[in-house]
């Protein structure tokens, strides 16, 4: 049997119009009747039509979040803290993983267009800029450049890159690999390589960037490389790895940095030097972001650049 709104008016003891204002979150109501209604949609299992609603040209509270890999520490956490905000807000989310995979991306966004989302937020970059000029949802991006008119939030990349060559110079590094991630898209991750060259030029270290789709890290490492600036945490930890099977003091005479500094990170391999991404604050500028959007779709908004910080294993 269909549960209808009327069923829910019932149970709570409230009329159907007082319903259709909890579940829109429109009007003046008490909290003692907001968590009547929610109690009895709990136990009707009660689900409002998003669609039905958006079609009625009202908000479906549904956001997409659309990530290239959802199994990465850091995107799970960002993930995570944007479900929970988002959720006390009064929105649900569609969790999508592009897997670095165009089609799957496109297949994606076409669901999100069709299940009517408020807006969407997304981290991946496989799509060519046309096709999210052409989306009619509000969208913010995350450390990605997408279109013109779709704002970035972003830390500061560049701070984070000279943190990084900062550390391994400090220890003594004198032949530092610079990993860079290949990327077509115009990224501010791109500003982390850069901050990080800027500095070793600036100390006159010798440097080798290296692309890591190309690079076997058993191969390559330690090899002459005293140093390593890697582009995230798991990286950082692989590489580190093969230094040790080959007889190699961590932080010592094979100094390797991560990035992202997630808590799992951070608990597990504490030893690891490593660019602390803020990924609270991160989840806080996106979606204020995306509310100024789905507010004024036409407003111009600048998202503020966020500060990193960096994990010293030694402290």
């Amino acid at each position: 049997m269909v549960v209808k709104l009327k069923d829910v008016a019932e149970l709570a003891g409230v009329s159907v119009t007082t319903v259709s204002r909890v579940i829109n979150n429109y009007g003046s109501l008490s909290e003692r009747t907001i968590k009547k209604v929610h109690e009895a949609m709990r136990k009707l299992n009660y689900q409002p039509n998003a669609l039905a609603r958006a079609m009625q040209g009202k908000p479906s509270k549904f956001i997409g979040l659309i990530f290239p890999n959802i199994t990465n520490p850091f995107y799970a956490e960002l993930i995570n803290s944007l479900e929970y905000k988002l959720f006390k807000k009064g929105y649900k989310t569609i969790i999508a993983s592009s897997a670095q995979n165009e089609e799957i991306e496109h297949d994606y966004l076409g669901m999100l267009m069709a299940n009517q989302v408020d807006g969407i937020i997304s981290g991946s970059h496989n799509l060519g800029i046309r096709e999210y000029q052409q989306l009619s949802s509000p969208i913010v991006s995350f450390d990605r450049y997408l279109a013109d008119n779709v704002p970035i939030v972003a830390a500061d990349s560049y701070h984070g890159g000279q943190l990084s060559a900062q550390y391994v110079v400090k220890k003594g590094a004198r032949h530092v690999a610079v990993m860079i991630d290949e990327d077509t898209s115009v990224s501010p991750t791109l500003n982390r390589v850069q901050g990080a060259i800027d500095y070793l030029s600036q100390k006159h270290i010798t440097y080798t960037p290296l692309d890591r789709k190309h690079t076997n890290f058993d191969e390559v490492f330690p090899g002459e490389y005293d140093g390593v600036i890697a582009t995230n945490d798991l990286q950082a930890l692989m590489i580190r790895n093969v230094g040790v099977k080959h007889g190699k003091k961590i932080n010592e005479d094979f100094v390797v940095t991560g990035y992202d500094g997630t808590k799992v990170i951070l608990a597990t391999e504490p030893s690891l030097p490593t660019v602390i991404q803020p990924i609270g604050a991160i989840a806080d500028e996106l979606i204020k972001t995306l509310m100024a959007k789905i507010k004024d779709p036409q407003a111009e908004v600048q998202p503020q650049q966020l500060k990193v910080t960096f994990h010293y294993p030694e402290m």
